[in-house]
């Protein structure tokens, strides 16, 4: 009887509330939103990709375009491309997430947040001109290192031969043994995510750029004056109207492609990890690396010009503007052809995912 009053027994139903706190963006100690191992990159490793990308060999040619424009001209148009290419990061920076800036869905690439917000035929469009970008830069790349490479032994040669000897060379070795030592460094697994090569290509960046300031500065002080015109080259027995027209137009070409960052700054932002948002730590990122690489490239550019005037070479490093200490200039073609190679840990990367 017992046991049948027990069943009879019947409690009032409890309502029973189990919560459980989630990470507001999702993912785990080890994944983030989207199923991936967490992205572990900061302020300071974005800026040192950007700068690595931004900074590079063009940087020596500064001094050749502020020649064709002038005191004037030149640094202004070095401040304008900065705050051109800082607001357009900062308006890049917000298509990384579609939707909500903290938890919508990432866009992986710059084609992918193109996919997002345009969508249709633009998708195409934008892609041959971002993939034909990294194909000319790559190409550019291989040219710049094999100049370098070849300075090297132009420089020793010269100090062999006290400058006797015009040590002609041929270029097509080096360009073989770059594109060899990338098809080599391309196989190595994740090579693009090693992101402590993007700070070697920093220091190395820093190292030669350094190096040609330095030099520039070296030779105004020995000169005792600055050299140069506010308007840039002189028209002349040298230069006609066009040439000077198509020197100028050059010269905003050089600056411009010299601020360039915009087709990769989707996939460094991807490296960023959050909170806080990763919106928020690209454009301190856009920002640092802004004001360095503006930094450099004015001093760069105006000590160059200031030195040679309009006889600025192309390149300081590789144009021979300078021929001593030899031994400096080698170390800052080395660190040019560093750079260079590793390079490509960061530029290819679009084409890699896709």
């Amino acid at each position: 009887m017992g046991e049948n009053d027990a069943a009879k027994i019947h409690f009032p139903p409890q309502a029973f509330s189990v919560s459980v706190d989630m990470p507001s963006q999702g993912g785990s100690k080890w994944f983030d939103d989207d199923g991936r191992f967490k992205r572990t990159g900061t302020v300071w490793t974005a800026s040192a990709h950007v700068i690595t990308a931004v900074i590079g060999s063009g940087v020596l040619s500064l001094a050749w375009a502020v020649a064709q424009l002038g005191w004037i001209a030149g640094p202004a148009v070095m401040f304008l491309f900065s705050f051109v290419t800082y607001y357009t990061s900062t308006l890049l920076c917000a298509c990384y997430r579609t939707g909500d800036p903290v938890n919508g869905k990432r866009n992986y690439t710059y084609m992918d947040a193109v996919r997002s917000n345009l969508g249709g035929g633009m998708v195409k469009v934008c892609g041959y001109v971002q993939y034909l970008n990294l194909f000319g830069v790559a190409i550019s790349y291989t040219i710049a290192s094999s100049i370098s490479m070849m300075a090297v032994k132009r420089s020793n040669c010269f100090h062999k031969t006290r400058g006797k000897d015009p040590c002609h060379m041929n270029a097509n070795p080096y360009m073989i043994a770059f594109g060899i030592a990338e098809i080599i460094f391309s196989q190595i697994p994740d090579f693009e995510k090693l992101w402590w090569l993007s700070i070697v290509a920093a220091i190395m960046s820093f190292t030669y750029s350094s190096i040609g300031l330095g030099l520039g500065v070296a030779e105004v002080a020995e000169a005792e004056k600055f050299r140069g015109s506010l308007t840039g080259i002189s028209i002349g027995p040298g230069v006609t109207e066009t040439q000077k027209l198509w020197r100028s137009f050059q010269a905003l070409g050089d600056i411009a492609f010299a601020y360039s960052y915009s087709i990769i700054l989707i996939e460094i932002q991807d490296t960023i990890k959050s909170p806080p948002s990763e919106a928020k730590t690209m454009k301190k990122a856009s920002l640092i690396s802004v004001i360095v690489t503006t930094l450099f490239y004015m001093l760069c550019g105006c000590f160059g010009y200031a030195a040679f005037g309009d006889a600025s070479p192309g390149n300081l490093l590789t144009g021979f503007g300078f021929y001593n200490p030899y031994w400096l200039l080698d170390i800052a073609n080395v660190a040019i052809v560093v750079h260079l190679v590793c390079l490509p840990s960061l530029l290819p990367t679009p084409l890699c995912l896709h």
